[in-house]
Formats: structure tokens, sequence, C-alpha cells
């Protein structure tokens, strides 16, 4: 665009303020819309959301095969629309792949207080193994043992402690 056709600097930051506060009020939306599998957690706390503009909405799956993408798609495409952003796209990018990196802080917090035993931070940006101890959620013990890879959900792995003797979920890291 020429300097001829650019709308006055004034205009352009009002644009830019605007933009700014549709990703504030996108961001305000996604962050209450539960993930289907643990509603203790939002969209947005697992980093399922990657992507947030005034126009368009990424979101990248836990599992590429993952039963519940489409409707978390839906409840999105829901929530976004009731809230008066029918314009946002809903776009769905598998590459690069989900990691548990991206579960946020509050999100680790959500999950070990709903009694799932969120990865270490950094866990799979540093290639830990699966088999690493889980931190029991309920009476933070590392004396843990996976009872089986296969959890309530495919991204989770049941493990038992035997300080506590209960058992409980752990994020697979990936």
């Amino acid at each position: 665009m020429s300097a001829l056709h650019k709308p006055p600097a004034s205009r352009r930051s009002a644009m830019a303020h605007a933009g700014e506060t549709s990703v504030v009020k996108i961001r305000a939306i996604l962050a209450d819309i539960p993930d289907p599998e643990i509603p203790a957690v939002s969209v947005l706390d697992l980093g399922i959301v990657r992507e947030v503009t005034d126009d368009r909405v990424v979101i990248t799956p836990t599992y590429t095969g993952c039963p519940a993408t489409l409707y978390i798609e839906q409840a999105i495409r829901r929530a976004l629309d009731a809230n008066g952003f029918m314009h946002v796209r809903i776009e769905t990018a598998l590459s690069p792949p989900w990691s548990t990196d991206w579960i946020s802080d509050e999100g680790r917090e959500k999950l070990r207080a709903y009694g799932i035993a969120p990865p270490p931070k950094g866990a799979a940006a540093a290639s830990l193994k699966n088999d690493q101890r889980a931190q029991c959620p309920r009476c933070g013990s590392l004396n843990t043992v996976e009872v089986s890879r296969f959890g309530s959900t495919p991204c989770k792995a049941l493990w038992r402690c035997n300080a506590c003797v209960e058992p409980f979920d752990r994020f697979k890291c990936h």
C-alpha cells in the first residue's frame, strides 16, 4: 500500500487498538470453553488454541485422531457466534503437532487440582521419556508407577501412587 493510500496515523492506531480489543475479547471467550474430556481446563489452558487474531482462531488437537476435535471446534464456533464474532474463521493446524509443553502454567495447576498429573514443564522439549516418575497429584509423592499406557483418554496413561495407593491419570509427554 502506498503512502497515499494509508489511513492517517491516528486512524491506524485506532484500527490496531480495535484489533487488540477483539483478540483480548476472543481469548476471554476461549478461556471459558472447557475441554470436553477434562472440563477443569479450558481449550486455552491446554494449548489447543495456538493462535488468535481478530479474524482467525487456529487450533491443534492433542492427537491427530482426537475424538474431541470436532466437538471443540463446534464449541468454539458456538461461543464466538454467541458473542458477535461470526466473521472469525476456525482453522485446524496439525503441524507442528501439539505438545504437552503448550499447556499453560495455570492449566498444569488446574490439571493437578482435578487429579491428573501434568507432565513436567519442558518434558516434551527435553525429550524426556514417559517412564519418568510422575508426581502424584493427590499427595505429591514421586513413589509412583505406571499401571497402563492406556488411560481414560488416548492422551493419558494410568498411574498409581504407592504412598497414598490412589490411581491417577498422567498426560503422556509429547
